[in-house]
């Protein structure tokens, strides 16, 4: 199973969006999946449903962040090439769905109760999202080759 289908497995499990992008490549770069979990976790919903950046999208720039990030603070150049990295995961993602923003994605505010509910009865999460990680994850598994 590749990783964009893992990520989908994973979201299918359970797991936020975050996480499954997150989990999905994380042992190619050094991070084991338990601790992509942990890390990730918080992140789903848009940021603790904040339905700020989608978790789909922040889980691939913590993947772009362990593949291109500087390890040594004067590393401008890995700093500059890690951003780049994640502006062009964002215009990609953008050009597929109109936003990287979760509620402009799903059409309504889960940082809200009225706005869950609606996303719940509405299904969006087992759709509209699952559709978001696919993408998510297929976009980064472009970039990382």
């Amino acid at each position: 199973m590749g990783q964009v289908e893992q990520a989908v497995a994973c979201f299918e499990e359970g797991f936020n969006c975050s996480q499954s992008v997150c989990s999905a490549y994380a042992e190619q770069f050094g991070l084991d999946r338990e601790t992509a979990l942990k890390v990730a976790a918080g992140f789903g919903a848009g940021m603790g449903r904040l339905a700020g950046t989608c978790g789909a999208v922040t889980g691939a720039v913590m993947i772009l962040g362990l593949k291109y990030g500087a390890v040594d603070a004067k590393d401008k150049e890995a700093k500059e090439k890690t951003y780049a990295r994640v502006r062009e995961f964002a215009k990609r993602f953008t050009d597929r769905h109109g936003s990287i923003l979760c509620k402009e994605l799903l059409d309504c505010d889960i940082s809200t109760p009225e706005g869950l509910n609606y996303a719940k009865e509405q299904k969006l999460f087992a759709t509209r999202c699952a559709q978001l990680v696919k993408d998510a994850a297929e976009i980064l598994a472009e970039m990382v080759k």
